[in-house]
């Protein structure tokens, strides 16, 4: 297919997203199902498209000064992939292309837009969350929504219990695999381009022999940050498909007693392989089903927790979900956090650990939520997260990115990773 093509599939796509509120992926999935003609290059190139178009919906549409599909995909060609007006305009007047440039579109492809757009537009926000952002990060809340916006690149992490992180960028140096950012366990794949399709690095010898798991490099110090070691009792108790499982076995080796729980059967259910590759030895899952016996199995001297939250942090990989997430949905998230911290201080042992984390940036879901819950538990004592970063991680901590002394919060403006929130808890 040429681009012609490619942009007409992005606007029918996105048609199905804005008028069904269907997910970008099942939408990108379908399309490619009705059009066998499409090959894996087209269908990467389409997919590129549509996700540039949701992760700046809002500036592309104030470029055109309209937000239906068609105005996303030809600001988007202009802003984004670094066609030229006139380009734009001979690929739409190609075969199978969306139609012929306008005067207006035109026009709209060559301005100069200002400077003092309002903060949901140069931040590409929903306009509802402008607050939590400038609370969060004050002058500074447009431009750590921008980089949520922008591409992110594929990270792993190096499964010690298996691979060191030379053996890794060895096994991956053809994709360009270069040492992550923070972590010393992290390998980084540049994000692609348009036109350079993804690295299937899960289809790698090195993944089915378990040396990496694909793993954000903030997801990787927040699960460093609980400071799992070897001979301890840790529950990971929103363990999920279970990243943060592989990662704390791994910081333990294999030794004492690791549980993993989720209340949600299937999102746990792709544990079981991962735990056989990765080579983990000292994990117990325990079902949903099963909340009895977690309870028995405490009081632990670590526990986990990866809180259900908005994911605000991983917009840059799911941008649609930016725009689908409620005032609702927000709310019924903070309850969830709230009752998953309650969980975890009962599963505590006294002299104990207590790791909450979040993938969101809103300071409601962190900051906030842990100033209420120890607000209601006095002998929970938050531990300054340089400190720790120097028990764990060594070398000087990253300046978290709202200017806390106690949490850290981790961003793509600031450190390069995900939005991750870690707060460290010990129990007198």
């Amino acid at each position: 297919m040429r681009l012609a093509g490619r942009a007409a599939a992005a606007i029918d796509i996105l048609k199905q997203v804005f008028e069904h509120h269907q997910p970008a992926s099942d939408a990108l999935r379908e399309w490619g199902k009705t059009h066998r003609f499409a090959g894996s290059t087209d269908r990467h190139a389409i997919g590129t498209l549509v996700f540039d178009c949701l992760r700046r919906r809002n500036s592309l549409s104030a470029r055109m000064g309209d937000g239906r599909p068609r105005a996303l995909v030809l600001a988007a060609l202009h802003d984004i992939w670094g066609q030229s007006p006139d380009q734009i305009a001979a690929t739409l007047a190609e075969e199978h292309g969306p139609g012929t440039l306008t005067e207006g579109e035109a026009a709209a492809l060559s301005r100069v837009l200002r400077d003092d757009l309002p903060v949901a537009v140069r931040g590409d926000l929903p306009e509802w969350l402008v607050a939590s952002f400038t609370a969060g990060f004050g002058e500074r809340a447009a431009e750590e929504g921008a980089a949520i916006a922008s591409r992110a690149p594929i990270d792993l992490r190096v499964n010690t219990l298996k691979a060191t992180r030379d053996a890794v960028l060895d096994a991956l140096s053809r994709f360009g695999a270069v040492a992550g950012p923070l972590s010393p366990l992290a390998v980084r794949i540049a994000a692609p381009g348009h036109d350079t399709r993804n690295a299937n690095v899960e289809a790698e010898p090195a993944h089915g022999r378990g040396w990496y798991e694909v793993q954000d490099a903030g997801s990787q110090v927040a699960a460093l940050l609980s400071g799992a070691k070897p001979g301890e009792t840790v529950a990971d108790i929103c363990a999920g498909a279970g990243g943060k499982t592989l990662a704390l076995a791994a910081m333990m080796n294999n030794e004492g007693r690791l549980v993993a729980h989720d209340t949600d059967r299937f999102r746990l259910r792709p544990i079981f392989d991962r735990l056989t590759r990765a080579g983990v030895t000292n994990c117990d899952v325990v079902s949903a089903q099963e909340q009895g016996r977690l309870d028995a199995s405490g009081p632990f001297d670590c526990v986990v927790i990866d809180a259900p939250c908005s994911g605000s942090g991983a917009w840059r990989r799911k941008p649609d979900a930016k725009w689908r997430l409620t005032q609702k949905q927000l709310d019924q998230r903070l309850k969830d956090q709230a009752q998953v911290l309650e969980k975890g201080f009962e599963l505590v042992k006294r002299g104990g650990r207590l790791t909450y984390i979040t993938c969101s940036v809103l300071p409601q879901e962190n900051t906030g939520q842990i100033a209420e819950f120890l607000s209601r538990h006095k002998d929970l004592t938050l531990v300054p997260y340089k400190s720790v970063w120097e028990r764990t991680i060594g070398g000087p901590a990253p300046i978290s990115a709202d200017g806390a002394e106690d949490t850290l919060l981790l961003t793509p403006a600031r450190h390069g990773t995900d939005g991750f929130f870690v707060a460290v808890m010990e129990r007198r």
